[in-house]
């Protein structure tokens, strides 16, 4: 079967916690974050840097085990600025679905690998990118799902926001990470979010297997 999209340098999965602990205020700054980083002329350039020319993006929201999580942003080529700016308002635009609730960890991971083994372009590499600020509470937990994704091919990448759990970036660092050259950031809340994602994907997007 033939793929519907060009081939890409990097097929990125962003799995975005929006379960309870996330109130209206902090998913705004979240989502804005997000949307601010695809804004970005750093992040744009890097977007196109590649030998492909482009990344693909695709977006899981994630909160307990039902409703279930959900695709908020289809994948999408970002193969120059204007692909970037319709990423970007897309993200400004994504409604809070599914609704508030637990923090099912390991069910909103599983999506997210969903997602990118439905990725319309071929990708010489696969990433998932988990933002959240909690530990999983409901569902499967979310090591075993690593491995299955890192036995794919998948790296796994993560940023805690630690507003609520001071300590959760140790959590991540032991059960969500995984894969060749994975890491794991913090942020001390929503309002450093913007930032502290830009520096992600400005770490997360190169091929460090190829840097110099």
């Amino acid at each position: 079967m033939g793929h519907a999209m060009e081939p890409v340098d990097l097929a990125l999965c962003l799995a975005v916690d929006v379960s309870a602990s996330v109130d209206y205020d902090e998913y705004g700054l979240m989502l804005g974050g997000y949307a601010a980083a695809f804004r970005d002329p750093g992040v744009v350039a890097l977007c196109v840097a590649g030998p492909r020319r482009a990344v693909a993006l695709g977006v899981v929201f994630w909160s307990g085990v039902q409703p279930g999580p959900e695709v908020a942003v289809p994948w999408r080529r970002v193969d120059g600025e204007a692909a970037a700016e319709a990423v970007a308002a897309a993200l400004d635009d994504a409604p809070r679905l599914p609704r508030a609730g637990a923090t099912a960890l390991g069910e909103g991971m599983a999506a997210g690998l969903a997602l990118l083994a439905r990725c319309p372009a071929d990708a010489a590499r696969l990433v998932l990118d988990v933002s959240g600020d909690g530990r999983h509470n409901q569902g499967r937990p979310p090591g075993p799902v690593r491995d299955l994704g890192v036995l794919a091919g998948v790296t796994v990448n993560a940023l805690a926001v630690l507003n609520e759990e001071t300590d959760l970036l140790d959590h991540y660092r032991e059960e969500v990470i995984g894969g060749p050259g994975s890491f794991a950031v913090a942020c001390a809340d929503y309002h450093a979010f913007a930032e502290a994602v830009r520096a992600k994907l400005l770490r997360e997007i190169p091929d460090v297997s190829v840097a110099a």
